[in-house]
């Protein structure tokens, strides 16, 4: 419940953000034309955002014929979790990681590594699919549209700010606080994206911990999950994901973790952290 009201209150801070930036530049129709226009740019990514990581990262599409383990894992989490049947898929990549998505319960999609099949006992696999299924339940992929939305919004208007800034615009202002337009409109263009990439990046850590929590739910195990992270933590370390950043939210571990990102800015909570909190829960 703590991450549920944590995500409800980032996204109205993001709101509140977004609101704060508008009206400073153009008042409430500058809200609306940058709204509008994130609504349009993340609508395509929402929609089709299952064709298009999947296309990605050469994921194959498998039968019950053709992966029958890990098709009966699924199926039996996804009755456990109340969910419709989702596809499932093969990514041909040697890193360990995995991770669902679609646009609702009826389109969704679960894909796995080659390699994370290969490291990961039944019992962890388990852990696993449990977590992307629950990522699924919670409507995340839906949530995440939101955020970058907002944030996208917030990243245009911060650009009318800085074109506002170089060809004049706030120079009424300047003339009643001595310069404070110009600068405030700098300040802005720097600063505004920057706390709204913070804040998405917070309501991406916030759902991390809340899937971990519904997978232990639906397995009723979660020292399952716990094993398998402290697995994909040492494996990727090994074998380094040549991953897209724009996608490294959509992973169960960041495939960008082994590179110098700041954890402010991570899509992702520490994993010792995750990892602690799964120990500490008792199995159901």
């Amino acid at each position: 419940m703590g991450n549920t009201v944590k995500t409800a209150l980032l996204l109205g801070a993001l709101t509140g953000l977004l609101m704060l930036v508008g009206g400073l530049i153009g008042g409430n129709g500058g809200v609306l034309i940058a709204f509008i226009f994130a609504v349009i740019l993340n609508f395509g990514s929402y929609w089709f955002s299952d064709k298009i990581v999947l296309k990605m990262y050469k994921a194959q599409e498998v039968s019950e014929s053709s992966a029958p383990d890990l098709h009966a894992i699924v199926r039996n989490l996804a009755m456990k979790a109340s969910l419709p049947m989702p596809r499932v898929f093969i990514i041909p990549e040697e890193t360990p990681n995995a991770f669902a998505t679609g646009r609702n319960e009826n389109h969704a999609v679960v894909a796995v590594t080659e390699g994370i099949m290969r490291i990961l006992t039944r019992e962890e696999l388990e852990g696993v699919i449990a977590h992307e299924l629950s990522h699924i339940k919670n409507k995340d992929m839906l949530i995440s549209s939101i955020a970058a939305t907002i944030a996208g919004a917030i990243s245009m208007l911060a650009t009318m700010a800085q074109w506002a800034a170089i060809f004049g615009g706030g120079r009424s202002s300047d003339e009643d606080n001595g310069g404070g337009g110009i600068i405030g409109l700098i300040a802005m263009a720097i600063f505004a994206p920057l706390a709204a990439a913070v804040i998405q990046m917070a309501i991406s850590r916030s759902r991390e911990y809340l899937a971990d929590a519904g997978g232990a739910n639906i397995t009723k195990n979660p020292y399952g999950l716990a094993s398998a992270l402290e697995k994909l933590t040492k494996a990727s370390q090994i074998i380094p994901m040549n991953a897209k950043p724009s996608t490294a939210h959509l992973f169960i571990v960041n495939p960008l973790s082994g590179k110098a990102f700041m954890n402010l800015f991570s899509t992702h909570p520490p994993l010792e952290e995750r990892i602690a909190r799964l120990r500490s829960m008792k199995p159901y």
